[in-house]
């Protein structure tokens, strides 16, 4: 059931408009992320849902109620910080309770509340120490214990893993989908990393320039990237300029430039149309030599090396060692191209290769404006 719904949103600080005509659903029990690069709109989407910036245009429902002009304080909405913001000075105990004691709930609750919180964030026995004697993770867990215990309606979270190192983000993007799913409680979800989003998330909506440029299932975004943004953003660094298009039924033929020519299987099921692009991630790209193409690498046919299908002839132009594999820059006729394979020798710089487009891995994505 549909919980969440911003309808035609548009917002803006003094002159510079940040959203416009934006709009959002979310159903009860989703965790949804904005994933984007700085600046695309994702935190004042988030502020605007937990009522510190009010939208110009637009609407915002909530529970089919009008929550566009409704104060911060009226939201039962709970935030958690990138910053924590937890209160030096008081205990755990004192921080979690903080809300209760605004809203006046008696002391047998609020200490019923704040203990059934504790255990679920695992800080049982944490009561009366402070957030001076607690790790970067403990803290960002009492900032979430801090949220949850006012029982909110939704919760919003503003990057709350970016002040973590590597590992302790790791664990602790586990225990917020761990919580968020134990108490089933709607979530919005703001970072600029990828693989954090993609990882916790029911949904991510990937915005670009105050708009959402997809909105769907992680796996999906990753596989099936609807325009060339979103690829690009996820990691597709190769893209190829069609120039016509066939639907032969099975696959897509396409004919792009230098009498480029290739077969893909085109699974995503979106629309086909005259402005799109082939993309496909470094990984997926095969690179060899004339004689690997007439083994058959990629799946190539005999007949399809003799007729050039999902080929492009090349030279390698940087060869860098990754660790696992090599990561070529490829010179070619349609510009450079990234391909990374795992070998014992490598190519050397000069070395004249064919790239291979396998046809399962080429993705079909719209142009982006």
């Amino acid at each position: 059931m549909e919980l969440l719904s911003l309808q035609n949103i548009s917002v803006a600080y003094e002159k510079n408009l940040i959203l416009k005509d934006f709009n959002l659903s979310l159903n009860e029990g989703e965790l949804i992320s904005l994933l984007g690069p700085s600046g695309c709109g994702k935190t004042t989407t988030l502020r605007l849902i937990a009522g510190f910036l009010e939208a110009k245009d637009g609407k915002f429902l909530f529970q089919g109620k009008d929550y566009t002009r409704v104060p911060v304080n009226k939201r039962n909405f709970g935030f958690v910080f990138q910053s924590y913001a937890l209160f030096p000075h008081m205990s755990v105990f004192d921080n979690v309770a903080y809300g209760l004691k605004l809203r006046k709930v008696d002391k047998s609750s609020i200490a019923k509340r704040v203990h059934e919180m504790l255990e679920v964030v695992d800080l049982k026995g944490f009561e009366k120490r402070f957030p001076g004697e607690l790790s970067g993770g403990q803290r960002q867990r009492v900032a979430i214990a801090r949220a949850l215990v006012i029982q909110p309606d939704l919760l919003l979270f503003d990057e709350p893993l970016s002040n973590l190192d590597a590992n302790l983000r790791v664990n602790m993007r586990v225990e917020i989908r761990r919580i968020q799913k134990q108490l089933g409680i709607t979530s919005v979800y703001v970072s600029h990393d990828q693989e954090e989003c993609f990882s916790i998330s029911d949904k991510v909506a990937i915005m670009n320039k105050g708009v959402i440029e997809q909105l769907d299932a992680p796996a999906n975004i990753y596989k099936y990237p609807a325009t060339e943004f979103v690829a690009r953003f996820i990691g597709f660094n190769n893209f190829i300029d069609i120039g016509e298009m066939h639907d032969d039924g099975g696959a897509i033929t396409i004919h792009g430039a230098e009498g480029v020519k290739m077969q893909v299987i085109h699974r995503s099921g979106r629309p086909l149309s005259s402005s799109m692009k082939g993309a496909i991630r470094p990984d997926d790209l095969l690179v060899a030599t004339d004689s690997e193409c007439t083994a058959g690498i990629g799946g190539l046919t005999a007949e399809d090396v003799e007729a050039g299908w999902n080929q492009i002839d090349g030279q390698v132009k940087i060869s860098t060692f990754l660790g696992r594999s090599y990561q070529y820059i490829v010179e070619t006729p349609l510009g450079e191209f990234t391909v990374n394979r795992e070998m014992e020798t490598p190519f050397e710089r000069g070395t004249a290769v064919k790239l291979v487009l396998p046809k399962e891995k080429v993705v079909l994505v719209r142009t982006s404006n």
